[in-house]
């Protein structure tokens, strides 16, 4: 088959793992032809380029700033560029006819490129759905239902059901996801509705006691504590403030040891925080080369999970497989909407609270302290391996290529 990828993740190297590059080079190890669209911010200075990475033909579309940027030119760049990968695919791949189309959200921008994808190919679409847009930026208080914000949300809102009609298949992260999808959009088909959660390449990433204690030394960090990290954006989504009060409650805990490494909007106030009250126990790094942030994990005893309280829609964070990944339990503290909380008590690998109790996120360090780590790593992993393995999102959506193929379902 052929098979074209679009999304607005980073593709600079398809070798390097991720929830869409292992599931692009498995589609490439099954035989399948793979092409991949993504994008070349502005900032970066490149221009569009097309390249064969690992077997892969990857198109990189120069487009506005997406990431890290002011809120105008974010909301420029959402909306242009479904009609500039348009164009780019109508010039490097205009020889090729796809079978099938995946894309994930964000942005639901890409529309008007897969309705012209679909009416080219007669191809099978499929969405991954990662976010659910405009909801999530009105949970965040950018945008309003009301006002003059009010049309550019019904706009926006207009295309993401106009995305969900386009889509032959509806992948979703979790049953959350699936059943606030349904409820919020009833004119959707059940039917093309499933869990396709973040999946990757099972690999174990934890590490023996020795490597352990040469990570620590290298980065100054205690031999004899419990080592909290956190890992990943650091955003409105997250919500840094919520954070840092978590954070600075533990200052007097002589016990646990707290590492935040990441990059985002909200990072200057964690780097203030720093800076004004020196606390012995919390270290802030700056983004890390993916090879070292895996192994500073897992050196680590507990991964962390940050997501806004004020988040009505539920989010289902990737940097979970890094944890699980390197056999080391979840403290999730999140809003009540994502059941990725749910799923780490439930599955006896991590504890949750509400991402605006501190009394909740002080009960959990209590409750770590006192676990079997060991055991609950254990429990982790084996989570990951039966839940996550990226060989199982791609049998799934072969399974529903060949059965439209042989007629056996239609279209929806």
């Amino acid at each position: 088959m052929h098979i074209l990828f679009l999304t607005i993740g980073r593709l600079d190297d398809i070798s390097v793992s991720g929830i869409y590059t292992d599931l692009l080079r498995k589609f490439y190890e099954e035989g399948h032809n793979v092409y991949a669209v993504g994008m070349h911010e502005r900032k970066e200075g490149l221009p569009t380029t097309l390249r064969v990475d690992k077997g892969i033909h990857v198109l990189q579309v120069k487009t506005l700033n997406i990431r890290e940027c002011g809120f105008i030119e974010k909301g420029l760049s959402t909306i242009l560029i479904g009609y500039q990968y348009k164009m780019a695919i109508r010039r490097y791949f205009r020889r090729e006819k796809f079978d099938l189309v995946l894309y994930s959200t964000p942005p639901i921008t890409l529309l008007s490129t897969i309705k012209y994808l679909k009416r080219n190919n007669d191809c099978i679409t499929y969405l991954m759905l990662k976010d659910i847009f405009p909801q999530n930026i009105v949970d965040m208080g950018l945008l309003n239902k009301k006002g003059i914000k009010g049309i550019l949300y019904k706009y926006f809102r207009y295309i993401e059901k106009e995305f969900y009609k386009v889509s032959d298949y509806i992948g979703c992260m979790s049953n959350a996801n699936i059943e606030y999808l349904l409820a919020h959009n009833p004119e959707v088909n059940r039917n093309k509705v499933e869990i396709c959660p973040n999946a990757i390449e099972i690999v174990d990433q934890s590490i023996d006691e020795d490597t352990r204690t040469q990570v620590r030394i290298k980065y100054n960090i205690p031999l004899n504590k419990k080592i909290f990290i956190y890992g990943g954006n650091l955003g409105l989504a997250q919500d840094i403030d919520f954070l840092i009060t978590c954070i600075e409650s533990q200052s007097k805990n002589n016990e646990v040891f707290f590492v935040v490494v990441g990059n985002g909007t909200e990072y200057g106030k964690l780097d203030k925080f720093v800076k004004s009250k020196g606390q012995e126990n919390f270290m802030l790094l700056n983004t890390l080369p993916k090879e070292d942030y895996d192994i500073l994990v897992a050196s680590s005893d507990i991964g962390m999970l940050f997501l806004n309280h004020k988040f009505t829609v539920p989010n289902f964070p990737s940097r979970l497989l890094g944890y699980l990944q390197a056999k080391i339990p979840v403290l999730a503290c999140t809003d009540n909407s994502t059941d990725v909380g749910k799923i780490c008590v439930d599955n006896g690998f991590g504890w949750w609270c509400e991402s605006n109790s501190i009394e909740g996120f002080t009960e959990c360090i209590g409750k770590a302290m006192e676990s079997n780590l060991i055991e609950f790593g254990r429990r982790a992993y084996e989570y990951y391996c039966n839940n996550f393995d990226v060989h199982y999102v791609y049998q799934n959506i072969i399974e529903k290529v060949e059965a439209v193929n042989k007629g056996t379902k239609t279209k929806r």
